[in-house]
């Protein structure tokens, strides 16, 4: 081989070597610095940022009616670009209380990470509602977390509104209007309806 090729050869090779040690010591550089600004914050910082995390929460509390009193997460499958794991979650809206189970089924892809529910199973007390049964079918088929919680905190705030009206006139009335007792008869079953 001639002495000039392998000269060329040998500067390159050099010059990659200097932008591999560069490289390194960048990379090195960054995860101090991330390290530091992570995880090496001072307890004043840490207890200001749970003060403010506290009062966010408590805010979004008193605007939602929601509040959650347990949560449990189990990883079920975890693979480089995929991540299974099974949710429970418990909690209050208003007067109402709520469980639900689900998967979260989290995908990566180069540009970005998608998430899906699957598995939703949604108990609450619905009584006689039949709409409230409805709802709570149609978002357990199509999985939209959203979607519940953002008319379950409505339909709650207004529920509270009409058991706090009915029991003010119940608490009025209650001496002055009396219901009638009345039979119904039903396919041959004699019921009392007040």
């Amino acid at each position: 081989m001639d002495d000039n090729v392998c000269q060329g050869y040998e500067d390159e090779i050099q010059a990659l070597e200097e932008e591999i040690k560069l490289l390194t010591e960048k990379k090195s550089f960054q995860r101090e610095t991330q390290g530091e600004s992570q995880g090496h914050r001072s307890p004043s910082d840490l207890k200001a940022q749970l003060e403010s995390l506290e009062a966010d929460l408590s805010f979004l509390m008193k605007l939602t009616g929601l509040q959650f009193t347990s949560h449990s997460k189990k990883t079920v499958e975890k693979t480089r670009d995929r991540t299974v794991q099974k949710h429970r979650l418990s909690g209050n809206c208003h007067s109402l209380s709520f469980q639900l189970e689900f998967q979260l089924q989290e995908m990566q892809s180069k540009e970005k990470v998608s998430s899906v529910v699957t598995d939703l199973n949604i108990i609450m007390e619905c009584g006689e509602d039949s709409g409230v049964s409805k709802f709570v079918s149609s978002v357990e088929e199509h999985g939209n977390l959203v979607m519940f919680f953002r008319s379950l905190s409505t339909y709650a705030e207004w529920y509270e509104h009409r058991r706090r009206t009915f029991l003010h006139f119940k608490l009025a009335v209650d001496d002055i209007v009396t219901v009638p007792v009345r039979k119904a008869v039903d396919q041959g079953s004699v019921s009392i309806i007040h």
